[in-house]
């Protein structure tokens, strides 16, 4: 049976009550604004200081470039909707949403794995950090998140432009995803439902339990440090740790759920989207000491650097 494609959806948002929907565009425009400026500020903090020839905060400076890549996939277009009555988006343009969507979200995922690497490595084999750790290896860790962001986006868009779509044409979201446009096609999905549950859902979860061991054992390390060595690396690992659970755990429940608990999905999506980027900023800034020492170097000079 042949079915004729819808050309565009409508995107049902978060709210529904009018007034609601003007004081949320104010409060998510001004989210927005500080999730650009203060992961602008971090990279161009760590681009324009000695920090930037360190792993870390290499990988650092792109995690805030995927955070600001992230939000502006889904952010401006959401504030949009919520200023207008009729939020459609076309068809084209909600495929092409939801592959940034979980590019610039897997790629993500990836620096997070790495950073944790690096941070195993700079803690539990200090002598052989330099030598692990080089530029070289820095770029070819970041090339192959990239890849694996971009081939598990791929896959996804595959998933969704070979299933037929003929009404009815309302998402439950505020940006286009997965399992939304799963519950619209006009054919059973639910074998591709299990499939993203046990593939990306388990796959999220492994990574988060991979994520708090490797922390776990550094943690333990720690022990054996002299003190002001143990305060420097509880700083940088309590910072990553933070950014970890903030991301991770609304992103499993998102991923991971039973067949027929994914209609909250929506807001859970808020804390990945807006929510964590919008901390992340202030957690690695307020947390670190060597981050906080580049910002006065670099926005209040040289002279301020020096007297403190």
């Amino acid at each position: 049976m042949e079915y004729e494609n819808v050309t565009e959806f409508i995107l049902l948002g978060l709210f529904s009550d009018e007034d609601v929907k003007a004081i949320c565009s104010v409060l998510f425009s001004l989210c927005y604004l500080a999730i650009l400026s203060g992961n602008l500020v971090m990279l161009l903090t760590i681009r324009g200081s000695h920090l930037h020839k360190q792993p870390m905060y290499f990988f650092l400076s792109y995690l805030s470039l995927m955070d600001m890549g992230f939000t502006s996939t889904v952010a401006p277009k959401f504030i949009i909707d919520l200023l207008t009555r009729w939020n459609t988006i076309s068809y084209n343009g909600c495929i092409a949403q939801m592959f940034y969507a979980h590019f610039f979200g897997a790629t993500k995922i990836f620096i997070l794995v790495v950073m944790a690497y690096d941070r195993y490595v700079a803690i539990c084999r200090p002598l052989h950090y330099m030598a692990v750790m080089r530029r070289q290896m820095c770029y070819s860790l970041l090339m192959v998140s990239i890849i694996g962001a971009f081939l598990h986006s791929f896959v996804h868009v595959l998933i969704i432009i070979d299933l037929p779509f003929c009404g009815p044409s309302k998402i439950d979201h505020y940006f286009c995803d997965i399992f939304p446009l799963l519950k619209l096609a006009c054919t059973d999905t639910r074998h591709l439902f299990i499939t993203i549950i046990t593939t990306t859902g388990v796959l999220a979860i492994l990574t988060f339990v991979a994520l708090v061991i490797s922390y776990i054992i550094i943690l333990s390390t720690l022990r054996t440090g002299s003190s002001q060595g143990r305060r420097k690396a509880l700083s940088t690992c309590g910072s990553h740790i933070t950014v970890v659970f903030l991301f991770f755990l609304p992103l499993i429940f998102t991923y991971a759920p039973t067949a027929d608990s994914i209609s909250d999905d929506k807001v859970l999506a808020l804390f990945y989207t807006v929510i964590a980027p919008l901390f992340n900023p202030l957690i690695y800034a307020l947390r670190n000491t060597d981050m906080k020492k580049a910002m006065r170097k670099v926005w209040c000079g040289d002279q301020l650097f020096g007297r403190n």
